[in-house]
């Protein structure tokens, strides 16, 4: 099962690491540099052009992605939450 995040990006619900909001989680010094990291890592894709709302951290094959995304961390939530209850 897939979540869809955004301009035609979606990732599958096993490989969901987290989903963490833009506003609360960017607060803390130790998530900005975790992202800055990430970007330096070329590990980050934005998947709109709009305001970001949300990130949402994947692990495949390989080193984990980062997505940066204009859809609320609530919304994404839920979507993954009805992935899930449909696998059961």
């Amino acid at each position: 099962m897939y979540v869809h995040l955004g301009n035609d990006v979606s990732v599958r619900v096993k490989d969901l690491i987290g989903v963490f909001d833009m506003d609360v989680t960017t607060t803390s010094k130790d998530t900005r540099a975790f992202l800055k990291k990430c970007e330096d890592d070329q590990l980050v894709t934005n998947v709109s052009s709009d305001l970001p709302k949300s990130f949402v951290l994947c692990s495949a094959e390989g080193p984990a992605q980062l997505y940066v995304c204009a859809v609320s961390a609530a919304t994404l939530k839920k979507r993954a939450n009805a992935k899930i209850q449909d696998l059961l």
